[in-house]
């Protein structure tokens, strides 16, 4: 038998700024609609992956054996590698997230992109970028996204077996020297895992949520705007369409039955911040995933004063400031044999 081949990759988690909201297919993460987001630089996961002679896969979530749930949703992702790689080995999974897991920041996105590639490559298996973010996409709906770095579209798909429904990078919004000079100011608003995952949320709005099917059909149009923002680097258009976007998203979530409520009095306490901070003159936009953290969205020259501005918020209770980020890579120093 070959000896084990660890691999550590790293992912930048993403932010949407069109959101998805709701799965055409739960059991391959296909999403009912399209969406883009920003990888970001500073906020992510490094995890690495080593194929041995163990009797289970086992998993080490920021320096602690994870607990079975996570274990097992992570043994299933490995399960499709092992099949695409004609392996039946078990694997060691090492991950630590620089954001808070489950909290509403896209931890598992950043998570599932760097498993895909740090996965793949471990089980000797050289994927395209389309290829990993299908792979990635199954993890986590978001995570296809993660492969990319800057901005990144996401498409819905098609096909039934998901082979469409993948991300491909901006061709106007990379983060090289030619990327647009933005920034994305995180203003945290409560600590621990978030009541209802997004899985859960996103089916419940779908099933009791007379907002849903409006929500649905209105992404397109939101698309087809954040990509001429984009190109033409409007960031006042490209944030109206984000807060368009976070506003209609948690709506359609608040109007099902029960209702599903992410936010707390920091987040608004937060969204009046940036609407002041706009009115005064500084170009921010804000935008919520799924969770009560608010993002706001501005220039890079403007960062610091928006994150000044949001710290004072009561409620808020950490403030960090991420530029746009790369896609998934290996880091090639931690690559051993």
């Amino acid at each position: 038998m070959t000896s084990a081949h660890a691999v550590t990759a790293i992912a930048g988690t993403n932010i949407a700024l069109v959101k998805y909201w709701g799965k055409r297919d739960v059991a391959l993460n296909l999403p009912a609609t399209g969406s883009l987001s920003l990888t970001l630089d500073r906020l992510g996961t490094r995890t690495t992956v080593v194929f041995d002679d163990g009797e289970r896969d086992r998993l080490i979530l920021d320096g602690a054996p994870a607990g079975d749930a996570e274990t097992a949703r992570v043994s299933a992702f490995l399960d499709r590698v092992r099949a695409r790689a004609e392996i039946a080995r078990r694997a060691l999974v090492t991950s630590d997230n620089s954001v808070p897991t489950a909290a509403g920041l896209a931890s598992s996105a950043s998570g599932f992109a760097a498993l895909a590639l740090a996965a793949a490559r471990a089980a000797g298996l050289s994927l395209s970028p389309a290829e990993l973010s299908a792979l990635a996409r199954v993890g986590s709906g978001s995570a296809a996204r993660s492969i990319f770095g800057g901005f990144v579209e996401m498409a819905r798909g098609e096909r039934p077996d998901g082979s469409d429904a993948i991300a491909h990078a901006l061709p106007d919004g990379g983060n090289g020297e030619n990327g647009w000079d933005v920034r994305l100011v995180v203003a945290i608003t409560a600590s621990g895992p978030k009541a209802i995952g997004s899985t859960a949320a996103m089916t419940h709005t779908e099933r009791t949520s007379p907002y849903h099917a409006a929500w649905i059909a209105s992404v397109p149009a939101d698309l087809a705007a954040a990509r001429a923002a984009i190109a033409a680097r409007d960031l006042p258009a490209l944030g109206a369409v984000a807060e368009r976007s976070a506003l209609r998203m948690h709506a359609a979530a608040m109007a099902a039955d029960p209702a599903i409520i992410y936010w707390n009095a920091g987040t608004l306490a937060a969204i009046a911040c940036v609407r002041a901070l706009r009115a005064a003159g500084t170009p921010a936009f804000f935008t919520i995933d799924a969770g009560p953290h608010v993002k706001a969205l501005c220039g890079a020259a403007d960062a610091d004063a928006v994150a000044a501005a949001l710290r004072a918020v009561p409620g808020v209770s950490d403030c960090l400031i991420a530029a746009p980020g790369p896609g998934a890579r290996v880091a090639p120093q931690l690559e051993t044999r």
